[in-house]
């Protein structure tokens, strides 16, 4: 039976860990991400124009019914919808953001504009920039149970080798990933041609490399968005990526469902057994598959299993599992077993969606202290 305020053992024990490992001042260094870039407008949706507070839509499932209803009716719908906020979105971005914080050195390669927007630069002027292209623009709308994502991909959708090699340089790319500690790459589903690249990666800019990353952090996003030939591709190069580097793969609940079918051609009811589905599909160092109440790392080592209470009162949802991989990867340059990384994961995930913004390492080390105190 696990001690009071946890909901199993391994959980106690995985945050026991993840306190004793856990450095009280981060590394720092350089870390990398890469290849794409969005403008994230944050909405709420109402029932009709300038509904009120008390009006709006609070579920993805009103959402639905609204869809279905009007649907079922032969009938268009129209939903008003108001824009709360507005920025820099995409893996590059919240992992670049979120490092940032964490008192880190990022480099973004990605969509950041051409000329780089001035969105970028503001949010990012600290940082190193090189620019693919233009951005995507997603609109994403918030509810208390979950978010609705309309997206344009922009540059992402056609970046393939030769843009990345002509826009960057190999020496650039040398430069930047020598002695960096990370090299972080989203998303399979939004960059068809991934395979390629990483296997350029592979084969023209490691071998350059005196100080490699340490690891290579990759998150697929939504897989059905590509077919399956392309997918296949982009497995093929991340598990060829392997032999140079350390690699993680790490999808949230309803991506990791989708790799297990598709992939492992597993049908199960719950996360552990769906990620250790995709893991086995994989040649990867380790799978995590992450929700709002389990996370579950899967390795040669072992599969564990680390709770999570679901925040009642949210914040802000969209780019939580960006930030939850912001914190699995912290746990991995800083040397911690795999489950502590995985409780730093869901610590700084969820510090995130109850502030709404990215949290510092402070906040971070203070989830983790009081990690049990969400069991209560």
């Amino acid at each position: 039976m696990a001690p009071a305020n946890y909901p199993d053992s391994k959980t106690r024990d995985a945050v026991v860990s993840c306190r004793e490992h856990l450095p009280s001042e981060p590394s720092g260094g350089r870390v990398v991400f890469g290849f794409d870039g969005y403008v994230d407008n944050v909405r709420e949706a109402g029932t009709n124009a300038g509904a009120s507070d008390s009006e709006r839509i609070e579920t993805l499932s009103e959402f639905g019914k609204e869809i279905v209803t009007s649907a079922a009716a032969g009938s268009s719908l129209s939903i008003s919808w108001k824009r709360s906020g507005q920025r820099t979105g995409g893996h590059v971005s919240h992992l670049s953001r979120a490092y940032q914080n964490l008192g880190f050195d990022p480099t973004l390669v990605g969509m950041c504009g051409d000329p780089v927007l001035d969105i970028f630069e503001q949010e990012f002027e600290s940082c190193t920039i090189h620019s693919l292209g233009d951005p995507g623009v997603t609109d994403a709308i918030e509810f208390d149970d979950g978010k609705f994502m309309l997206m344009d991909s922009g540059g992402a959708a056609t970046l393939d080798w030769e843009t990345l090699r002509s826009t960057v340089g190999i020496d650039t790319l040398i430069d930047e990933l020598g002695g960096a500690k990370l090299l972080g790459v989203g998303y399979w589903a939004m960059i068809p041609e991934l395979g390629t690249i990483l296997d350029q990666l592979r084969e023209n800019v490691f071998p350059e490399l005196t100080d490699p990353p340490q690891h290579v952090l990759l998150d697929p996003a939504n897989i059905r968005e590509i077919d399956r030939e392309v997918l296949e591709s982009i497995v093929a190069a991340t598990g060829r990526l392997r032999n140079v580097v350390e690699v993680t793969v790490s999808a949230n609940r309803y991506e990791t469902k989708e790799l297990a079918t598709v992939l492992g051609d597993h049908t199960g009811d719950d996360l552990e057994s769906d990620a250790r589905a995709v893991f086995d599909a994989l040649d990867v160092d380790r799978f995590v598959g992450h929700s709002a109440t389990e996370s579950v790392v899967v390795s040669d080592e072992d599969t564990t299993s680390v709770g999570i209470a679901p925040v009642e009162s949210p914040e802000l949802t969209t780019s939580a599992g960006d930030h939850f991989n912001a914190g699995l990867s912290l746990g991995l340059v800083e040397g911690l077993p795999e489950d502590a990384a995985v409780v730093l994961g869901n610590a700084l995930a969820r510090v995130f969606v109850e502030m709404g913004e990215t949290p510092s390492y402070d906040d971070v080390v203070e989830a983790v202290t009081t990690y049990h105190r969400q069991f209560e």
